[in-house]
């Protein structure tokens, strides 16, 4: 498991360079906001967390369908099928390499696209602390729709097509918990909490689903 973990960071990287893409991606959404809206620093920083995710999770929507897809290109699929480990326990590591190599990137840009937002430094931490927790879900989501587009030679757009209804979840409670940090009547541990339980759901749901699928797939 250590190995295919090492493998698939290696591979985030090289193949493509996925994990610089989605940064880039991040940095290039969040940036153009400026030039949309106005030089409005107060609207700015109004806007500046959701903006933050929303960039966030377009990015990390990139390269889903390569989660599965260059390992079914160069036959390794076929040996993960085949072997003794559970392929739930294998799907799992490769998910946890997948957020390593493209979602955590995103989680250390935030801070200085916060700063490029106008927003104070609760904003910025809040909404660092909940990319830190949701953006593993998203991957786990993701996993689904890769496995089930695994058989495609193009299925990078059907993946975004299934993965983002579902994570439009983890866009409301995350975008709710950054703005609920820095507003007073708003408390921060509910929206904050059900976004942890969000994704424990989807790190136990996630994996079965896209094993069954690649199952599927390979029969």
């Amino acid at each position: 498991m250590i190995s295919l973990l090492l493998r698939d960071l290696k591979l985030s990287v090289r193949a493509g360079g996925g994990a610089l893409i989605g940064v880039l991606f991040f940095m290039t959404v969040v940036a153009v906001i400026p030039f949309g809206v106005g030089p409005d620093l107060n609207l700015l920083s109004r806007i500046g967390p959701a903006i933050v995710w929303i960039g966030a999770l377009l990015s990390a929507l990139l390269g889903l369908d390569r989660m599965f897809q260059t390992d079914r290109e160069d036959g390794s699929l076929d040996l993960l099928l085949m072997q003794e480990h559970p392929l739930v326990l294998t799907v799992l590591v490769k998910c946890l390499a997948h957020w390593l190599g493209n979602g955590l990137p995103l989680v250390i840009a935030s801070p200085l696209l916060g700063l490029f937002m106008n927003m104070n430094e609760v904003a910025i931490g809040a909404t660092m602390l909940t990319l830190l927790v949701g953006t593993p879900a998203l991957t786990f989501i993701g996993a689904v729709g890769a496995a089930v587009a695994v058989a495609l030679p193009r299925g990078g757009l059907l993946v975004s097509i299934l993965v983002l209804p579902l994570a439009i979840p983890v866009l409301i409670f995350g975008v709710s918990a950054s703005y609920a940090a820095v507003e007073d009547p708003a408390p921060f541990m509910p929206p904050f909490l059900i976004l942890v339980a969000i994704t424990m759901f989807f790190a136990v749901l996630g994996p079965l689903g896209a094993a069954l699928a690649l199952k599927n797939a390979g029969d």
